[in-house]
C-alpha cells in the first residue's frame, strides 16, 4: 500500500482528467515542480478522479524542507524567486483555464490557495510609443515584405525588429559579425502582470560596437590630440564616473 503521509494534491477546480490538454498538464507539473522544489526529490504519481487533481509524492527526507518552503509562500514570508515566479504562472494558467485551484496536504487541508480567475489584476497601460535602442548580434535577416525582419540576439533574448529595404543591405554585411546597437522607434504595451512587453521596433540607424578590451580603447583616446584624456592618471575611474553621472541625469 502506497504511504500518503508525504504527497500534495493540486485541485483544479473547473477541470477533470478528460477535459484537461496534456500539453496543460505538463504546464501545471512544471510549474508544481518549481513551486515545490527539490526537484529530484518529488514525484509525479497520478491524476486522481473527480476534479483534475494532480497528485505529487515527497520523498521522506525532503518532507520537512518542503512544508516550510510551501508555509514562507502561504503566509507572505520570503521565498525565492522561482517560488514567486511560479505562483504566478499557476494563477495566470488557471486564469487562462477559467478556474481556481488549490494545492493540499494528504488530508486535504488546504495548504495554498490560487484564485486564478478571480485575482484581480492590475490595469494595462499603453501602447506608447518612444525612440530607444538595445544590443545584440544579427542572425536572421529578411523577408518578402517591407519593412523587412531583423532578429537580434541578446543573450537568451531574441527580439524581432524591423528595418527598410535599405537599411536592411545595410545591416546585412554584419551577420553574425559582432554586436550592434540599433536604434529606432518601438511600440511599448505595460502587462498586467507588470512586464513591458515590446510590440514593434522599426530600426533607423545601428552602429558596431568595438570589442576592444578597456586598455586598448583607453590608449586610442590618449592619443587623439586635444581629448584631454592624457591629463588622467586613472581613465578607467573617470569613465565609470562619467557613466555614472549619465545615468543619474
Amino acid at each position: 500500500m502506497t504511504d500518503t503521509s508525504h504527497t500534495y494534491r493540486f485541485v483544479i477546480d473547473a477541470l477533470t482528467p478528460d477535459s484537461l490538454p496534456m500539453a496543460r498538464l505538463a504546464e501545471y507539473m512544471a510549474n508544481l515542480a518549481l513551486l515545490l522544489g527539490h526537484k529530484e526529490h518529488v514525484h509525479f504519481d497520478r491524476v486522481a478522479l473527480g476534479s483534475a487533481v494532480l497528485v505529487q509524492r515527497v520523498e521522506d527526507d525532503y518532507a520537512g524542507r518542503i512544508r516550510e518552503r510551501l508555509d514562507a509562500a502561504r503566509s507572505g514570508g520570503p521565498v525565492p524567486d522561482d517560488v514567486v515566479d511560479a505562483m504566478e504562472s499557476i494563477n495566470t494558467l488557471l486564469a487562462k483555464d477559467n478556474t481556481t485551484g488549490c494545492l493540499q496536504d494528504h488530508s486535504n487541508a488546504e495548504v495554498i490557495f490560487f484564485p486564478g480567475r478571480d485575482k484581480p489584476y492590475p490595469p494595462t497601460f499603453g501602447p506608447f510609443e518612444q525612440l530607444c535602442s538595445f544590443d545584440g548580434v544579427l542572425i536572421r535577416i529578411g523577408g518578402k515584405v517591407d519593412p523587412v525582419p531583423v532578429h537580434l540576439q541578446a543573450d537568451d533574448e531574441v527580439r524581432i525588429c524591423h528595418a527598410d529595404r535599405n537599411m536592411a543591405c545595410r545591416l546585412a554585411p554584419h551577420l553574425y559579425q559582432g554586436t550592434l546597437r540599433v536604434w529606432g522607434d518601438s511600440r511599448w504595451e505595460r502587462e498586467s502582470n507588470g512586464n513591458w512587453k515590446l510590440h514593434r521596433f522599426n530600426i533607423s540607424e545601428f552602429m558596431l560596437l568595438d570589442d576592444a578590451p578597456i586598455g586598448q580603447v583607453v590608449e586610442k583616446l590618449r592619443k587623439v590630440e586635444g581629448s584631454g584624456w592624457k591629463q588622467f592618471d586613472d581613465p578607467l575611474a573617470e569613465m565609470i564616473r562619467l557613466r555614472r553621472d549619465s545615468l543619474e541625469d
